[in-house]
């Protein structure tokens, strides 16, 4: 019996990328636990490349079949672009846990941290220094973002190339001051509530800006390969969403965390 295929989904075909990828990140958190109380990296390192390395391959199969085999229809494309918005809707969430915290601590301080807010033993950053800086770098990036996409939707291949290598080197530049930023740090994770909070908030925001310029960049090389046309290129688009979330995010965190909680 013939079997009728002629249909819009998208029905993937066998992988191993989740398999190694839940192995890859397993071994990453379990490295990340024998580096907290064994201050042995030999673990994390190995959960980094095995994640990476299915990072790529994985990456590389949907461009493959979106670019090359014809099968991301206008149907599976919408599919996608939901995906994408859960995912940040996910995302949000995940970032207003850690606002909570703040403002669950710094609206009502309580006595083991001297009943004010920062702690007394606490030197805070100057918001109007590197913080301010780093704003406006986002800012910045979110134009350039826009300016690749526009300049894609147009064909201008080069104003495009420009535009986002603008805005990876923008994403790079933020991720060095922010490093700088805790290196210079008078307080750590350690150091109470304030520590606590505003390191796992500015920390995975950070993290988020890695993973975004990676996002970014792997557009940039598919660019350079002509994977996309002026209708059909939601790889980039779904990075722009990405990088807007990002910039978003910094703008609640400068704020509330540098600013007001200053």
């Amino acid at each position: 019996m013939k079997m009728n295929f002629n249909h819009p989904f998208h029905l993937v075909d066998y992988s191993p990328w989740p398999l190694t990828g839940a192995i890859g990140v397993l071994t990453l958190v379990t490295g990340m636990v024998k580096w907290f109380h064994n201050f042995n990296i030999n673990l994390l390192i190995l959960g980094y490349i095995i994640t990476l390395m299915t990072m790529y391959q994985w990456w590389r199969d949907i461009s493959r079949e979106g670019t090359y085999q014809g099968k991301h229809t206008i149907l599976v494309t919408k599919g996608l672009q939901w995906g994408m918005v859960l995912f940040i809707v996910s995302e949000i969430f995940f970032f207003i846990s850690f606002f909570w915290a703040f403002f669950h601590s710094s609206l009502s301080p309580n006595i083991e941290i001297g009943a004010v807010w920062p702690p007394s033993n606490i030197t805070p950053f100057n918001p109007f220094q590197i913080p301010l800086l780093n704003t406006i770098i986002l800012l910045s990036s979110g134009v350039t973002v826009t300016w690749a996409h526009h300049a894609l939707m147009e064909n201008n291949h080069s104003e495009t190339n420009n535009s986002l290598l603008t805005t990876i080197c923008l994403g790079m530049y933020f991720t060095i001051l922010q490093a700088y930023e805790y290196v210079e740090a008078s307080f750590s994770i350690a150091d109470s509530i304030y520590g606590s909070t505003f390191f796992m908030a500015t920390g995975f925001h950070g993290l988020h800006v890695i993973i975004g310029t990676l996002f970014l960049l792997t557009c940039l090389l598919r660019h350079f390969n002509n994977h996309f046309s002026k209708n059909h290129h939601f790889g980039f688009e779904a990075a722009a969403w990405y990088w807007h979330f990002v910039d978003v995010v910094w703008l609640f965190l400068y704020i509330s965390i540098y600013w007001w909680g200053n």
